[in-house]
């Protein structure tokens, strides 16, 4: 796999880039992570029932614990973050995709990051949006290199990764897999990462979050199906 540039990973939540890319982040100090829906809703009063099993009472509460979180789980691996201006599903509100793609697309440009990890976009609705509009976004630099992650815990769904790579391929997307840089020496510093997202782990449960020390995968994303060479 080639890097070039700046090393940008787009991450749904608070916390989901480094569950899903720590390993990554860590091989790579001075990388960036472009979290979506990172604010908090027009009302911060509002409550969750998410929210309330990790621990807070209103969301603005929540997003401020959070962001603290992020920052010290990005610091263990030598990155820094980028929030975006949406706040997620669960407050009532989901941005168009036009929108949060040409926040992306920007993000990107200013980063100057020209290679990209962005979500498969398993299960959650927010995951999903975020694959879409980080596809619309690379589309305007066709020029950098862009892999798509799977998406941790989610994965460890039985069917769920084939069920989303057979939909892929049904809209004339082929996946390839690649092994990502991570030089598979970073399982401390990003277990250590993932630790500091403790709101997220109580929820989660002592065995919710087993799939964040699976390896690392990720897949190249073509539209159109590739020509298989056929042995003479």
């Amino acid at each position: 796999m080639r890097l070039a540039g700046t090393l940008a990973v787009i991450s749904p939540h608070l916390d989901d880039g480094v569950f899903a890319c720590g390993e990554l982040l860590a091989a790579h100090p001075g990388s960036v992570v472009v979290t979506v829906f990172a604010a908090p809703p027009a009302d911060p009063s509002q409550a969750t029932d998410w929210d309330a099993r990790c621990g807070f009472a209103t969301a603005g509460q929540a997003l401020a614990a959070r962001r603290s979180e992020d920052l010290r789980a990005l610091a263990l691996l030598g990155a820094r973050p980028r929030w975006l201006r949406f706040c997620d599903s669960q407050y009532g509100a989901t941005p168009a995709c036009e929108e949060v793609a040409t926040s992306i697309a920007a993000a990107l440009e200013e980063e100057h990051a020209d290679t990209v990890f962005y979500p498969l976009g398993l299960f959650h609705s927010d995951h999903r949006l975020v694959h879409e509009a980080s596809r619309a976004a690379l589309a305007r630099r066709p020029a950098a290199h862009a892999y798509a992650y799977e998406d941790a815990l989610y994965r460890a769904l039985p069917g769920l990764l084939q069920e989303r790579l057979a939909a892929l391929l049904a809209e004339g997307v082929a996946a390839t897999p690649v092994e990502p840089p991570s030089g598979g020496m970073n399982a401390a510093a990003k277990a250590q990462a993932v630790r500091a997202y403790a709101s997220q782990l109580r929820a989660f449960g002592l065995d919710g979050y087993d799939d964040t020390r699976a390896p690392e995968r990720c897949w190249r994303l073509d539209v159109g199906r590739p020509e298989i060479p056929i042995a003479s």
